[in-house]
């Protein structure tokens, strides 16, 4: 079974919007992927309750006292989308049930701030170090124009870590979001500019 933790201290950063696509991309290939969810405000899981029957299904990961319980029978992929403030003994813990973790920062000063000691903590971990879990950063709501972009990969590049890639700011996530659905759930017609920010994604989790 392969296990994907969505990770960043930062409330609004992305993380389940990163939780439920990455979740939709897997049940689009037709694997048995659960979607986990230990925010309290259980974004994702109230995502699910309104997902279309007709679309590829994404199961409910049951979550007690801030950990997951064992996956059902049959499951390949599961994608854990985590409550803002992660850290300590809780970090420690999750991070020995996933294979990788991945950090989604917007560009704004204050995300950067929270993303960067985060990451100093994320690479102290033991499960990191001794490469048990891999990492990787996902720039969330990039406009390539802006100065705040720019920042943005200044900083990213300050770390020996993977920069998958940038998703643009755009308010088809939104739209998708409101109606239980992924990018993957459309024709590529009308998610083209959509897949091509998410291939180096989709090539870094099949690695």
């Amino acid at each position: 079974m392969k296990s994907y933790l969505i990770a960043n201290p930062k409330g609004g950063s992305g993380k389940s919007t990163l939780a439920t696509n990455l979740a939709g991309y897997f049940a689009r290939c037709g694997h048995q992927v659960m979607l986990g969810d230990t925010d309290r405000q259980q974004s994702a899981s109230e995502w699910l309750t309104i997902r279309p029957p007709m679309l590829p299904p994404i199961g409910n990961w049951d979550v007690v006292k801030g950990l997951p319980a064992r996956p059902p029978k049959g499951t390949t992929h599961v994608v854990l989308d985590t409550a803002a403030g992660l850290h300590g003994k809780s970090l420690e813990r999750v991070l020995k049930q996933v294979n990788r973790v991945i950090v989604p920062v917007q560009p704004s000063l204050f995300d950067i701030l929270a993303t960067r000691h985060f990451l100093e903590m994320l690479l102290e971990e033991k499960a990191v170090r001794k490469a048990q879990a891999f990492v990787a950063v996902i720039g969330m709501r990039v406009d390539a124009r802006t100065r705040a972009a720019a920042e943005l990969e200044r900083f990213l590049a300050s770390y020996e870590l993977p920069v998958l890639t940038c998703l643009r700011d755009t308010q088809r996530y939104v739209q998708l979001v409101a109606n239980g659905m992924t990018v993957f759930d459309l024709s590529p017609s009308r998610a083209d500019k959509e897949m091509a920010q998410w291939q180096p994604i989709i090539d870094w989790v099949d690695a």
